[in-house]
């Protein structure tokens, strides 16, 4: 009886970890526009905003209420939020907020600037012991301008070089495909398929001037392992989609999307039928950890294990992997295994190849 009550503890007691959400995006994504907004919205909820660069964001100065006398850098905002900047070391910020103001504020928002890559913020919240004790990351919004995205996309950098409007699509949850009255419906729909083809997890939504629904960008759950079970689960017609392109997988059909753009980060779906043993896929994905835990930006996955009559759920961030049981099967239910890879040049067939010899 103790390790269950200890485990229905530990359960409550993740719940007063205080939920962080990273929004990023280019300079003139609309930013600073999406973090007046949370400033400002009647969301009801108090938010300790971190610029995570000095100056890039303006927050709008009728908002600020006042300095705090105790830290310069801690501003209070008239709808008791805070604002913070950081100039330096993002998890003593962090660390700070949580144990000195802890009763100020139910969500933590850190804004990136536009240049960052949003990993290594992601893995802070993964592999710090103390900021994941305080804290849980509860998802990334990625801004995108829809009239010049494209061109970063496009951009050509020298090997080894990283193009971060592709890192910063591939990590969100969440994309706001910004500035859209610049742009015509079909440059919209090119758009829309790119960033698709580079995340294929992401909620995607299009706005005009940064307005979105505040439920959008807080409260994501990206992280969640209950959330993942029923986003995957919920993704219905892109199984017909990815089933179709299965097909043409074996035949010689299948370059059908590699001319689009050969971009180097870009998402595999594997969506099939049948049971997994789990002893093969802890080996195998141990060893695409091993081999591309680099290049892996985020996989999630709702599996159906041999012998067990509930899905394992899993998530990862680069080479850290969490997973734990999620809903039960339905007796008459099709055992259909998904899972998503986002990272940087993949190789579709050894990862179907690999997953298929899981299965039992």
């Amino acid at each position: 009886m103790a390790s269950s009550s200890a485990s229905v503890a530990a359960a409550l007691n993740l719940d007063t970890r205080v939920p962080a959400t990273i929004i990023t995006g280019f300079l003139g994504s609309g930013k600073t526009t999406l973090l007046n907004h949370i400033l400002t919205a009647q969301h009801g909820k108090r938010i300790a905003v971190i610029e995570n660069e000095f100056g890039e964001v303006d927050i709008d100065s009728s908002l600020v209420a006042s300095h705090s006398s105790s830290n310069e850098d801690i501003l209070m905002v008239n709808n008791g939020c805070l604002c913070c900047t950081v100039r330096g070391d993002l998890v003593k910020m962090l660390l700070e907020l949580v144990k000195t103001r802890r009763d100020k504020f139910d969500h933590i928002v850190i804004e990136t600037t536009g240049l960052a890559k949003p990993g290594p913020v992601i893995e802070t919240f993964c592999t710090d012991e103390l900021v994941s004790r305080h804290v849980k990351l509860d998802g990334v919004v990625t801004l995108v301008d829809s009239k010049h995205v494209l061109q970063h996309l496009n951009e050509v950098k020298p090997r080894f070089v990283v193009n971060e409007a592709e890192e910063q699509i591939a990590y969100a949850d969440r994309i706001i495909v910004n500035k859209t009255d610049l742009v015509t419906d079909s440059e919209l729909e090119v758009l829309t398929k790119r960033i698709k083809h580079i995340n294929g997890m992401a909620e995607i939504k299009l706005a005009k001037f940064g307005c979105v629904d505040m439920d959008f960008v807080l409260g994501v759950g990206g992280y969640d392992l209950d959330r993942i079970n029923s986003l995957v689960q919920g993704d219905d017609h892109a199984t017909h989609r990815h089933e179709e392109a299965h097909e043409n997988h074996d035949g010689h059909h299948h370059h059908h999307h590699d001319h689009v753009h050969d971009s180097t980060v870009s998402s595999v779906s594997i969506v099939c039928e049948g049971n997994l043993d789990l002893d093969e896929l802890d080996d195998w994905l141990e060893r695409l950890i091993e081999e591309k835990g680099e290049d892996l930006y985020r996989m999630k996955g709702v599996l159906s294990v041999n012998g067990s009559s509930e899905r394992y759920v899993f998530q990862g961030v680069h080479s850290t992997l969490d997973g734990c049981p999620g809903k039960t099967w339905e007796p008459e239910e099709k055992r259909i295994n998904k899972i998503v890879f986002i990272g940087r040049h993949l190789d579709e067939t050894a990862l179907r190849k690999g997953f298929k010899g899981c299965l039992v």
